[in-house]
């Protein structure tokens, strides 16, 4: 079976929705694993834009779509995006679209409690795009979330709504907010119902069929390692495990299914929010990088903050995560650059370290250690092969797979879909 999983290997924002579109289109089922619709895929195909934050991105090309149970689902975003695609002329029906009847909701209780924190925490700001999705993960670990499969039980939610609503009416008396309105809560979700149950089922058991086809499954993860709970960049991360690892449980299937991991890794680095970012460039030059390539986030817009490639966090990443091979994107970004750095160490407390240190003060004040590298005057946009590259970009990008211990399965020149030297097909590993 010849599985691949999509993940980002910096803070997100890597390129990816190309790279999975181009993947999606040779796949038989697309798998989103985890997150909510925090995540972000901008899709580009025959000059038409797509824009998607929720829906997996095989769902533009008809591929059968799912949306697993590690996810944490927006019925109300969900309609909107999917009646936008729709109006684009993309088909979404239960044929070819189906979500996790175990997947936990976020509800409009969430994306208050989430805007609440944020806006009180002052300094202790980590940056969240106030969707409600952290407080829906806290709502399924502490046993109190509502699900999808709920949706058809609505006249006898009131156990859960005790639970829900002990925890969450507390929380907004302390912000001085009244209690959840339940009425209009059941109300609201009776109106979305319909339109959810649709699509839902037990996504394990379509999996397991696919599977026994010998079907080709992508597997798309949203947002990336550095953000990933346990691993990442704690406590400016997001709330589900990002890593490679969470195909198995974000979607009914076994360990083993993740199958080719490819890492998608941005030619620079860049991070959206709060947060420690040791080689971000606060000048001209990061000014430079965020204006090439239109460092805005996809779903939320905010200006993405910009610096030099770091060796040192993708290194991790992909140890981390068991990259397979990695699909470097935006290199064009970079043409014309008289000198290029990489971030090949820290400096921490006048010690030299190999690795991202876990504790968040430590992560605030390690220094990058750079290696310097010629730029190249030609350009890499639209190249199709490395005889279309300028001889020091092919440097660069050696020079990158030498610091990370890991191949490059593919650079992408732009942001078209056939803008991509080929080196390795991860559904033909």
């Amino acid at each position: 079976m010849a599985n691949v999983t999509v993940i980002g290997a910096q803070w997100g924002d890597e390129g990816k929705g190309k790279i999975v579109d181009w993947l999606a289109s040779r796949a038989d089922a697309v798998v989103r694993f985890q997150g909510g619709h925090n995540a972000g895929h901008t899709l580009v195909i025959d000059g038409t834009t797509y824009k998607l934050s929720l829906l997996p991105s095989g769902i533009v090309t008809g591929t059968l779509s799912i949306i697993g149970n590690g996810v944490v689902l927006d019925p109300w975003a969900l309609k909107a995006e999917v009646e936008k695609l729709i109006g684009q002329g993309v088909t979404i029906a239960p044929e070819n679209f189906a979500i996790a009847d175990n997947c936990p909701l976020i509800l409009p209780i969430h994306r208050d409690l989430d805007q609440l924190r944020e806006t009180a925490a002052g300094k202790g700001k980590i940056g969240t795009t106030g969707r409600g999705i952290g407080p829906a993960y806290e709502d399924k670990v502490g046993r109190r979330a509502i699900r999808v499969c709920d949706l058809a039980h609505l006249d006898s939610l009131d156990p859960q709504l005790d639970r829900l609503c002990a925890h969450h009416d507390a929380l907004r008396a302390g912000f001085g907010e009244p209690p959840v309105d339940r009425a209009r809560l059941i109300a609201d979700l009776k109106e979305i119902a319909p339109f959810v149950l649709q699509f839902a089922q037990p996504v394990w058991k379509r999996l397991r069929d696919v599977k026994k086809e010998g079907s080709r499954i992508l597997f798309e993860g949203a947002q990336g390692v550095l953000l990933d709970v346990d691993h990442g960049t704690y406590p400016f991360v997001t709330s589900s495990n990002t890593v490679s690892g969470t195909v198995a449980s974000g979607s009914g299937m076994g360990p083993g299914s993740a199958g080719f991991v490819l890492g998608i890794v941005k030619a620079y680095t860049t991070r959206v929010g709060s947060g420690p970012f040791p080689s971000e460039l606060d000048d001209d030059t990061g000014q430079r990088l965020g204006e090439r390539g239109h460092e805005f986030g996809t779903v939320t817009g905010r200006k993405r903050r910009c610096g030099w490639f770091d060796a040192v966090l993708v290194r991790q990443s992909c140890a981390i995560s068991g990259v397979t091979g990695i699909a470097l994107t935006k290199l064009d970004v970079l043409d014309g650059f008289d000198t290029l750095k990489i971030c090949t160490g820290y400096k921490l407390r006048g010690e030299v370290i190999d690795y991202l240190p876990a504790h968040a003060a430590d992560q605030a004040e390690v220094e990058p250690v750079y290696e310097e590298m010629e730029g190249w005057h030609g350009t890499t946009a639209g190249a199709r092969s490395w005889a279309d590259l300028p001889a020091q970009a092919v440097k660069y990008i050696r020079r990158i797979e030498e610091l990370i211990d890991c191949p490059v399965a593919s650079v992408s020149t732009s942001p078209e879909r056939d803008d991509t030297i080929l080196v390795r097909d991860p559904f033909e590993d």
